[in-house]
């Protein structure tokens, strides 16, 4: 009997041990949400050193290219763009492509160069402008380029709302009378908006309600987490809500670390966003996540992720507990580092039908990992409003995962009138258009 419990103890322990070790591993999310969402499980905090490995861009050599399932074809619309980030296609089916990248300066230029992030970004000039495409023929091609605006500082969003265009730029949003067929626009702005500008996440993206009554902003944060204090996070790391001549304002959703992509999902009045989460809690924290965004929404950012997992680094003096129980769980988990950027429901019928009213996610990729993540355009179906999981759609971007050499970055998506996909590939510096059949 002695024998058969001593045993019985060893075989216990050691399986209480594997259990401990396992539970250092991976620890449950805290579910907040009403809606009894399933639990998901992440790593604990720390559980990898965070790394920097920034990319090394070679371009596409030989005439390659991104690589879509099968029965898709892609090719470039046009080339020799100059880091071009985002794509808004105007009612009339032309194509304006915002070529903006913001430049290091200073100290923060120096640090870039030690820590190898100038190394994934394009080498081409500073360009600070938007261009428009027309395909005249219809043949997927685009014949005429202009220069639709100019002299912007830092432009990136983009929407036309009754008669007007709007620019979402670094620091204020800009309206322009706007006819639709014009190619260029000569006409003085009006400031409608002034933003929050400097630091980190510095793309400033706009959209409108269908009704055309409501422009909606995203907001990035200035910081990682907070760490220089707060009160630097005035207006950030939230999506806003205004009146079409700017009065009106008041925050939508926030806690929202670098909200950039929005788009309403197909049939609702459910708006949906990207989000990149916060870096170095390890290799596997935090995912970058899609999430549909609830009116007056908090979403975590700086005090917890995924709901109401404190950041270990917020000192518990400075948690905001009363946010924190009601932080809400984004509904698709992204991966980690990934910089998912551009987002484009598909509301056209030239892909095959499991495509239709899914979602379109721009990976720009990963800088603190130390297996490369991102660099991928990634599909996320939906089955009413219900999302499913990410799967990969257009991916090549990825040349060496060893020595981290990419061809190219994607960012922004939009679906064309003929139901194709654009890709903005602002390392590439060339657009992607990625069609159903030849």
């Amino acid at each position: 009997m002695k024998k058969f419990l001593l045993i019985f103890t060893c075989i216990f322990c050691t399986l209480s041990v594997f259990n401990l070790s396992a539970q250092k591993e991976k620890k449950p999310l805290q579910d907040t949400s009403s809606a009894g969402k399933k639990r998901t499980y992440l790593p604990e905090p720390y559980a990898t050193k965070s790394h920097r490995n920034f990319s090394q861009v070679i371009g596409w050599e030989n005439n390659s290219s991104p690589k879509a399932p099968e029965g898709f074809t892609v090719r470039k619309f046009g080339d020799g763009y100059n880091n071009p980030r985002w794509i808004y296609v105007l009612p009339n089916g032309d194509v304006l492509v915002a070529e903006t990248k913001n430049e290091h300066k200073g100290l923060v230029k120096v640090g870039a160069i030690i820590v190898g992030a100038d190394k994934s970004e394009s080498k081409s000039d500073d360009m600070k402008r938007i261009i428009l495409l027309r395909d005249v023929d219809k043949d997927g091609n685009p014949d005429m380029q202009t220069i639709f605006l100019k002299d912007l500082n830092l432009p990136f969003g983009m929407v036309t709302v009754k008669n007007y265009f709007y620019a979402a730029c670094t620091d204020a949003v800009y309206r322009y009378p706007y006819k639709e067929g014009e190619t260029t626009i000569t006409a003085q702005g009006e400031k409608i908006l002034d933003l929050p500008a400097g630091e980190r996440h510095w793309t400033k993206n706009i959209i409108s309600n269908k009704a055309g009554t409501k422009l909606y902003v995203a907001i990035g944060s200035a910081s990682n987490v907070g760490e220089n204090g707060m009160d630097k996070e005035a207006n950030r790391a939230r999506i806003i809500e205004c009146n079409l001549d700017g009065t009106g304002i008041k925050v939508y959703a926030y806690g929202l670390r670098n909200p950039v992509g929005m788009d309403w999902q197909p049939g609702t009045n459910i708006m949906w966003t990207a989000v990149n989460e916060r870096d170095e809690l390890g290799d596997d924290l935090v995912p970058d996540y899609l999430t549909s965004v609830k009116e007056n929404g908090f979403y975590g950012w700086p005090y917890s992720y995924w709901g109401a997992n404190k950041d270990p680094r917020i000192k518990e003096e400075e948690q905001r507990t009363d946010l924190v129980s009601k932080a809400i769980i984004p509904e698709v988990d992204l991966g980690s580092h990934t910089a998912s950027l551009g987002l484009a429901f598909y509301t056209k019928n030239k892909f095959p039908s499991k495509y239709m009213n899914g979602a379109f996610i721009g990976q720009h990729g990963s800088w603190n990992r130390e297996i490369p993540s991102g660099y991928k355009v990634v599909f996320v179906p939906f089955d009413g409003k219900k999302a499913g999981k990410p799967e990969d759609f257009l991916t090549g971007f990825m040349k060496d995962e060893s020595k981290n050499e990419v061809r190219g970055r994607p960012v922004g998506v939009a679906v064309m009138k003929d139901g194709s996909l654009l890709v903005a590939d602002d390392a590439g510096n060339c657009v992607w258009r990625v069609s159903y059949g030849k």
